[in-house]
């Protein structure tokens, strides 16, 4: 049993298509070496039995040979067994190297996902990502899956042209030459097919792009009333996605009408020529038959190579998809990681605003521009070491772009402003480490004030999450990630409006909670928000005009002392976190 996914899927080549394909086959090449054997072994078998066949009428029934014919018939079951035991053991192999290539391509994607920051979103759409994975990587599983037929298909064809030679050098040539020359006459149908996967496969991308982002946004088109644009600009992209699969489809149909044709044309000419020698007197009854099931064994071979080739022309243009996802450069690595991180919590420096974030403190982050404020939270993140080698977030005496990410990623957690929730129940939506006991993850959701989340949930933490939380409100998905973010324990917790969504008294519950859960000399917290019920629970303030530090201290001291502070946070107080007029006393969640 093999299980997946890989502790290392390794390092790809991304050079061109082909040589990630080869790459992909070296990484399974056992098993690729067996599917090939037991493939070879099951079309030697069969090309056989013609052979086994004909050596039975001529030396056993023609000559009245009844122990030969015996011993003939003996092989004929002997062969039907082997070429049974060689199918199956030879279609385990071909499942396990199609899923292989496609679980190890998927694999990639996911870990590419996960580690390139910024960087994918900007050029690719989640659609498109996700279409890549699902679609591509099991279209390249394809070419794994054929390979062991394709290997059997060569040897039985070998195999054959070698005992039709043995009856006779003329209808030898015929193999010889004439199986190789159907193949390339299939290949005038083929080649049309390509640019026509290639055209569909672009089509049906767009298609699925569209769809996710309209899935995503679908409560704010409803919200402006531009459902009814998107549902339109869907209907034409998946109708641009049908008319290019139809054009496969007549490609495909031209492809199945010549494989019948040429295949039915030699096979007839084979059988001819073989027939007009057995009259003539140069070949045996025996070997008319057995030439007879020649012909017949060669139609699978010729499909085969052209199965393979179609396959191959799928793989090809996924394999160029997936390269375009896995070459594109990463926001965040560690290539040149030199530096060490410090073996304790210290004091974060953005040289760029010149804010300074102590450790073991609760500090606040205001801007008059929210960007700004954002800006800061992602590089002391380190979303994009681009931006940090311009503006350098120095980390203790470390340049926190020099120093490994597995650290940074350990130590420093942000919580974004539109955290995402995943499948799975919320016991695994909290804790994905599986680190924490229910005691613990209660105490988190307690700290988060969701309470009434979880009271609200037939299973409790065993309840399943629907896909990105849909299940929950705004206000109730902001607090599940906040509880997440709570159990990271990390030392620096970086969180973006965590309480955008929520009312005024759970605001301030939760103000509370998080001052007490995270008030220790081993955990910094900055927050960014302009919430004054926040900002007052925060040891201290930090207020950026234009990008730049102006002022910190307490939130009371700012209030008095500096009158744009005090304008942005009165003028925060009756806006969302998103800059949507609203009510903060009154439940943004009983709005919905």
């Amino acid at each position: 049993m093999r299980s997946f996914p890989y502790s290392d899927a390794g390092s790809p080549d991304l050079r061109s298509p082909s040589r990630y394909l080869w790459w992909l086959a070296r990484a399974q090449r056992a098993t690729l070496a067996m599917g090939i054997f037991y493939g070879s072994v099951w079309t030697l078998s069969q090309a056989l039995i013609p052979y086994a066949l004909g050596q039975a009428v001529d030396l056993g029934i023609v000559s009245k040979d009844f122990p030969g014919l015996l011993w003939w018939v003996g092989v004929l079951l002997a062969l039907t067994v082997v070429q049974a035991v060689a199918s199956t053991l030879r279609h385990r192999s071909a499942v396990s190297n199609w899923m292989q290539a496609a679980y190890r391509s998927a694999q990639l994607i996911g870990h590419k996902v996960t580690r390139s920051g910024d960087a994918l979103p900007q050029k690719f759409s989640t659609g498109e990502v996700v279409s890549t994975s699902a679609s591509d990587a099991m279209r390249i599983g394809e070419i794994y899956d054929v390979s062991a037929r394709l290997a059997g298909s060569v040897v039985g064809y070998l195999v054959v042209s070698a005992l039709v030679f043995a009856s006779s050098w003329q209808l030898g040539l015929v193999v010889l030459l004439g199986v190789p020359l159907c193949g390339v006459m299939l290949l005038f149908v083929i080649r049309p097919l390509q640019a026509r996967q290639k055209e569909q496969r672009e089509a049906s991308g767009k298609m699925t792009a569209l769809g996710a982002d309209t899935v995503a946004g679908l409560r704010v088109l409803r919200g402006i009333g531009g459902e009814h644009i998107f549902v339109q600009r869907y209907r034409e992209r998946s109708r641009e996605t049908q008319l290019a699969g139809n054009k496969v489809a007549y490609s495909l149909a031209d492809l199945d009408a010549a494989q019948v044709l040429v295949v039915g044309a030699f096979s007839v000419a084979f059988t001819w020529i073989g027939a007009l020698q057995a009259l003539n007197g140069q070949i045996e009854t025996g070997q008319l038959v057995a030439l007879y099931g020649y012909a017949v064994f060669l139609v699978s071979p010729i499909r085969t190579a052209a199965d393979a080739v179609s396959r191959f022309i799928r793989a090809n243009v996924g394999a160029r998809r997936i390269i375009d996802v896995l070459a594109t450069p990463s926001a965040v690595d560690d290539d040149g990681a030199t530096a060490t991180a410090p073996s304790s919590p210290a004091v974060l420096v953005d040289t760029a605003s010149g804010a300074l974030i102590r450790p073991g403190a609760l500090t606040g982050v205001v801007s008059a521009d929210p960007a700004a404020s954002a800006d800061l939270a992602r590089r002391l993140g380190r979303f994009e070491d681009a931006v940090l080698r311009e503006a350098t977030v120095r980390w203790g005496g470390a340049a926190l772009h020099l120093v490994p990410l597995r650290e940074v990623r350990g130590r420093i957690v942000v919580s974004d402003a539109e955290p995402q929730l995943f499948t799975g129940t919320l016991r695994e939506e909290l804790d994905p480490t599986g680190r924490h006991s229910d005691a613990e993850i209660m105490d988190a959701i307690d700290v988060a004030s969701a309470d009434d989340v979880f009271d609200g949930l037939e299973d409790g933490l065993d309840d399943e999450v629907t896909e990105k939380g849909r299940g929950f409100s705004g206000g109730q998905r902001q607090r599940l990630a906040l509880a997440r973010a709570v159990l990271t324990e990390a030392e620096v917790l970086v969180l973006i409006e965590p309480t955008s969504a929520v009312d005024a008294h759970t605001e301030s519950r939760i103000a509370t909670a998080l001052r007490h859960s995270r008030a220790t000399e081993n955990n910094t917290t900055v927050v960014v928000t302009v919430s004054p019920l926040m900002l007052g629970a925060m040891d201290t303030v930090l207020f950026l005009d234009g990008g730049e530090l102006r002022a910190q201290g307490t939130h009371h001291e700012l209030m008095k002392t500096v009158p744009e502070y005090r304008s942005v946070v009165i003028r925060g107080e009756g806006m969302d976190g998103h800059g949507y007029e609203g009510n903060k006393n009154m439940s943004s969640e009983g709005q919905r």
